[in-house]
């Protein structure tokens, strides 16, 4: 039996800027355009467009600011080399979940070794 999953069209994307006037946090100035009170996925992105993780939260802005602030985060020794940032809104925590595990092996996800079944 295959399953399909369709990959929705991010609500927004947010990317690096190269030397941001505002204020920032590791050359990201949007923040503020990611929902704050939505839950969904999100994916980071190196300038190669390739998928360095994904993730999901109840809450999007803080979660996704979260991982450039925090010490524990997968992504922590590589929050240099995010360049784009696309936010999906998906509120059942059930999907996010699919989602989540669906994209990191999909796409290959670089830092989610917790998600990628190596198949």
């Amino acid at each position: 039996m295959t399953i399909s999953i369709t990959i929705p069209t991010p609500e927004v994307t947010i990317t690096k800027q190269e030397n941001p006037q505002l204020s920032h946090i590791y050359g990201f100035t949007d923040f503020h355009l990611i929902t704050r009170e939505k839950g969904g996925f999100f994916l980071f992105y190196n300038d190669k467009d390739e998928l360095l993780f994904v993730g999901k939260a109840r809450k999007l802005r803080q979660r996704i600011k979260k991982h450039f602030e925090d010490t524990v985060s997968p992504i922590k020794n590589h929050r240099d080399e995010v360049t784009k940032i696309e936010v999906y809104i998906v509120e059942d925590p059930v999907e996010r979940e699919i989602y989540e595990t669906y994209i990191a092996n999909k796409l290959n996800a670089k830092y989610n070794p917790d998600k990628v079944s190596g198949s």
